[in-house]
């Protein structure tokens, strides 16, 4: 049985979804005013793994991943680049689109825009005033009051009194409590606005993912996840409001310490951080790298095996000797399928010992690293027995995590990176010359060549008075 850390309980717990034909799961989505960077790139791979496994274990997955088009960020860089919003949100919204695509990241079933829920948000702000759970301020803002909503503080583990000590923001005039947060904004000069009953303003981030949540699955749905940044206090806040909205939170728990929670979701699940050389990626530190970066120097399929090969809460340590890592560790799988083609085979948890162990990590909490650690064994096998039907297995696995998808001499010809850029048909014509060296009994000329492939990152492999290459 598939077994979840809830990070709300602090524990693994046993998956049993609300309604087993209908999975559904929410997972917050970028805010689109710049690339995506390599934080993104894990949220995006950790929970495309995720519902890939949820529905190889059979499972009716609905998976909906919100785009944030609306917020102080994006208006600020449309004003500085002299664009309209919505030009600047469908130039980024694209280029998330083609970054994830490279990835092997599945579209989610369904993309909401915080701009298209409006009307929603709204009238969840209306319930959370009516439920005496928020209220108007003088100032045309609507703000949340933390202290009306007992079990604030469950998700974070923090305190009120301690996130009191701890507030270090200047107390806002209007609001009641400096921990109270803001869900609607009165219009400012200049800014994009919608009409309300407390006058023309805007959404907070927060009330964004409470009502597109509800209108996508109603007051109560199975996962909910997102990067450890946003556990506070964006989902945090999330409890509060919809939990607050709704004046039941239709899922209980006792967590480790035995205390009650209760949330609207499940099970929630939070991917752990990016680090350099230890530290937070972050831009104010200088070690922040968009995807698209990353992807100038390493095939997507690198990045998204180097993501897997840690487990989704642990930190994930960057560097280019990592990224080096993976990828040798990627071509060592392909090479095994290069030299033993994979039979077409379909597997279940009870193929044979390695699917056995395969499904058994993944079923605990999404076990990448045993899982990975079984391909290699399962390799290791097919190159001492060139069993096309164990390659098969190999590869099926493989597919399931989204990796191996590719054909083994495209993936291993095919990488420009790290080489001079010689094309396929140059490499070609340069293993002729040396064909006709070595026919020649040219031993000079033909070392020369191979010299001038390996140092332009290119494998020779005689076997059998035939060479195959491949990029390093």
């Amino acid at each position: 049985m598939l077994t979840v850390y809830n990070t709300l309980t602090r524990q693994k717990e046993a998956f049993n979804p609300i309604d087993p034909n209908n999975v559904r799961m929410y997972v917050c989505g970028m805010t689109v005013y710049d690339y995506c960077h390599l934080g993104h790139a894990r949220v995006m791979v950790v929970f495309d793994m995720v519902a890939r496994w949820l529905r190889q274990s059979g499972y009716p997955l609905t998976y909906v991943r919100n785009i944030t088009d609306i917020d102080d960020k994006i208006i600020a860089r449309a004003a500085q680049n002299g664009e309209s919003i919505g030009e600047l949100t469908a130039r980024f919204i694209q280029a998330m689109d083609e970054d994830a695509a490279a990835l092997g990241v599945q579209k989610p079933n369904e993309e909401p825009k915080a701009t298209e829920y409006v009307a929603q948000m709204i009238a969840m702000i209306e319930r959370l005033i009516a439920n005496g759970k928020a209220y108007a301020a003088d100032n045309g803002d609507v703000y949340y009051a933390v202290r009306e909503f007992a079990a604030y503080g469950q998700l974070s583990g923090k305190s009120l009194d301690d996130l009191r000590a701890g507030e270090r923001v200047e107390v806002d005039g209007f609001k009641r409590d400096p921990l109270d947060f803001v869900l609607w904004k009165a219009a400012k000069a200049g800014e994009p606005a919608w009409e309300s009953p407390w006058g023309n303003g805007r959404p907070g981030w927060h009330i964004e993912c409470s009502a597109m949540g509800e209108e996508m699955f109603g007051q109560a749905f199975d996962i909910h996840g997102g990067g450890a940044d946003l556990q506070f206090p964006h989902h945090e806040n999330e409890i509060a409001q919809s939990c607050g909205a709704s004046g039941v939170c239709n899922h209980s728990h006792d967590d480790l310490a035995g205390k009650h929670t209760q949330s609207h979701v499940k099970y929630w699940m939070h991917n752990g951080f990016i680090r350099v050389d230890n530290e937070k990626m972050s831009k104010s530190l200088g070690n922040f790298f968009t995807i698209r970066e990353v992807l100038k120097k390493y095939d997507a399929e690198i990045v998204r095996f180097f993501i897997l090969r840690a487990h989704y809460r642990s930190p994930l340590n960057y560097s280019d000797a990592h990224l080096d890592d993976a990828k040798g560790a990627l071509t060592r799988l392909y090479t095994t399928l290069k030299n033993t083609p994979p039979a077409d085979v379909a597997i279940t948890a009870d193929s044979n010992e390695y699917t056995q162990r395969f499904f058994a990590a993944m079923n605990d909490d999404f076990g990448t690293v045993e899982a990975m650690a079984v391909l290699f064994e399962l390799a290791a096998e097919v190159n001492k027995t060139n069993d096309a039907q164990l390659a098969g297995v190999l590869k099926a696995l493989a597919n399931v995590l989204g990796l191996l998808e590719r054909d083994a001499v495209a993936f291993l010809q095919g990488d420009l990176h790290d080489t001079d850029g010689l094309s396929s048909e140059a490499i070609d014509a340069l293993i002729a010359q040396r064909q006709a060296a070595r026919a020649a009994k040219n031993w000079a000329e033909s070392d020369r060549i191979r010299d001038e492939l390996t140092a332009a990152g290119i494998i020779l492999e005689d076997a059998a008075g035939v060479t195959t290459w491949r990029r390093q």
